[in-house]
């Protein structure tokens, strides 16, 4: 049970409102969010929504007793067809290396595996069941060996996106084809060409369309009507939209999903990201370079809603941001034993995922801990550690942070320590030149040396 203090408010994107979050069943929040089609490997905009989305699971898990979160993987597409046609290779095996690949950049990022990652090929019998649905009740039909959803047919289509049915008609993203009985409907299954992977169907030998296959499976794994469905603000219209309309129409009128959630784009240098106009930076590039706790860091720095502009200036200062962090865990043991959430982070959290203000309260507590020492020092870092695994940060040995490099021509570790004791030995026989040019040595290979009582400690620039 959550108490008045612990209320979450998320922003509906059907409602256009900031909304208090009630679950369905309290002891069992529902959460689906639309995961990658896997073609290639992935870019900063695609992990965005799987951060933030993860940042929710990790509250919401903080806030009741159990969350099943789904996050799907498109397997089937005409962009996977293409990019295995291009590659000389079997569809089946680009998709599965992809999908490892996406999994593997994820974890990197610190994201939590989800409950439940649907595959669409595993549950293409329950697409054709919906669509037969939708058929028996009159909102699709078939035509030329394609089943369409007739969108004139639902009274509503558009609430989300909140564009009407004559926009559609009249606009420039909707495909007119000729089997269509009006632009504005969408493809539930279209048949396959020779060599193209498809399954029998009451329809003929073809595939689903890309919409209908999130309805089928968010209903399979967590119920017709779900807690919170989630993505990036470019899904709103056709994708969610479209879901809507079909789900709606295959369960009598029920609400697909009590809150809709959508996260802002992601720039790069000030440019809007697209990997058709080849302006995108993928995950494992990045990774090169950076650590994934900095790239998680940089993408909780901006609201979840707001456009983010993503550059190197923004990397680097997420970088010496956990610096600092991690610096202020140094030295101390048994931390993670005792985790306390900070009270004002926490709120900010609740505030339909106020992340920047949660980073501006882990420095304050960062200060705090500079400035004190023995059991309030402790207390403070158990406090900083608490929130910080709320967000998915911190997750990683202060030693072995400090430790990390992305670069093979860095100087190894154990050359940085046998420096050290070189000169901790010159200091010994007062040879303090010899120190100091070890000292400026190391410092040359960015490596940092920071003495105190117990000893020295070394971190990489």
């Amino acid at each position: 049970i959550v108490s008045d203090a612990q209320v979450l408010k998320l922003h509906d994107s059907l409602t256009k409102s900031k909304r208090k979050f009630v679950p369905i069943d309290g002891s069992n929040v529902t959460m689906y969010v639309c995961g990658p089609t896997v073609y290639n490997r992935v870019h900063i905009g695609n992990a965005r929504p799987a951060v933030i989305f993860d940042t929710l699971f990790r509250v919401l898990s903080n806030l009741f007793p159990k969350v099943t979160y789904a996050r799907n993987i498109t397997d089937i597409d005409d962009k996977i067809i293409k990019e295995a046609s291009n590659r000389n290779e079997d569809i089946k095996t680009l998709s599965a290396r992809y999908t490892q690949a996406y999994i593997q950049d994820m974890r990197s990022l610190n994201n939590l595996d989800p409950t439940i990652s649907p595959m669409a090929t595993e549950h293409i019998s329950e697409m054709i069941d919906m669509i037969s649905v939708l058929i028996d009740k009159g909102y699709a039909y078939v035509n030329d060996d394609h089943v369409l959803f007739s969108v004139s047919s639902m009274p509503g289509y558009g609430k989300l996106s909140g564009k009407s049915i004559e926009d559609l008609i009249h606009g420039k993203r909707v495909d007119v084809a000729n089997y269509k009985m009006s632009p504005a409907d969408f493809v539930l299954w279209k048949p396959s060409k020779n060599g193209e992977p498809g399954w029998d169907s009451p329809w003929g030998w073809g595939r689903p369309g890309w919409h209908i296959e999130c309805s089928a499976m968010s209903e399979k794994h967590l119920g017709e009507t779900i807690d919170i469905h989630a993505g990036g603000q470019d899904l709103i219209f056709p994708h969610h939209e479209n879901e809507i309309a079909q789900s709606q129409c295959a369960h009598d009128g029920k609400t697909m999903a009590n809150y809709w959630l959508h996260n802002g784009f992601i720039n790069l240098d000030g440019e809007k990201m697209s990997k058709s106009l080849g302006n995108f930076r993928l995950v494992k590039d990045l990774l090169d370079n950076y650590e994934g706790e900095v790239l998680r860091y940089a993408l909780l720095s901006s609201h979840y809603r707001s456009e983010q502009n993503f550059h190197k200036e923004l990397l680097d200062s997420a970088k010496s941001a956990l610096d600092f962090l991690y610096g202020c865990l140094r030295g101390s043991k048994n931390l993670r034993d005792r985790l306390n959430k900070s009270g004002l982070g926490y709120k900010a959290l609740l505030d339909d995922l106020n992340t920047p203000v949660v980073l501006s309260e882990l420095h304050r507590l960062g200060k705090q801990i500079n400035k004190t020492d023995g059991d309030s020092k402790a207390s403070t870092q158990s406090e900083l550690l608490g929130l910080a695994k709320i967000v998915g940060l911190l997750e990683c040995d202060p030693e072995a942070w400090f430790k990390k490099t992305k670069s093979i021509n860095d100087i190894n570790e154990d050359r940085i320590n046998d420096l050290i004791k070189q000169r901790a030995d010159a200091k010994k026989n007062r040879d303090f030149e010899l120190a100091d040019q070890i000292r400026k040595e190391l410092l040359s290979s960015g490596i940092v040396l920071e003495d105190s009582r117990e000893g020295t400690v070394w971190r990489r620039q």
